[in-house]
């Protein structure tokens, strides 16, 4: 198992970000979770497979439509076990 930090940059709140990715979360079958941050980017954890997290990384660098994504800064992260996906306050 693999666990990732993702911070994403650009335009990406108010566009339906987190939970279109609550759903390609559930869609790849990652757990993790995912929240806005006062600054306006968008900060998540992943954890599943090399071969998931990859599905998901190639979303999150695209995002849902209206969103334009700058950067998508991953680093890697102990595994909890975290079972689900959800989206945080």
């Amino acid at each position: 198992m693999r666990r990732v930090h993702v911070m994403v940059h650009g335009m990406v709140q108010g566009v339906g970000y987190r939970y279109t990715m609550r759903m390609i979360a559930a869609e790849a079958g990652v757990s993790g979770w995912v929240r806005n941050l006062r600054d306006g980017s968008v900060e998540a954890e992943v954890e599943g497979t090399a071969e998931q997290i990859d599905e998901v990384l190639a979303w999150m660098a695209q995002g849902p439509p209206g969103a334009h994504v700058d950067t998508a800064m991953v680093t890697d992260a102990d595994p909890t076990g975290e079972r689900g996906f959800t989206v945080r306050d």
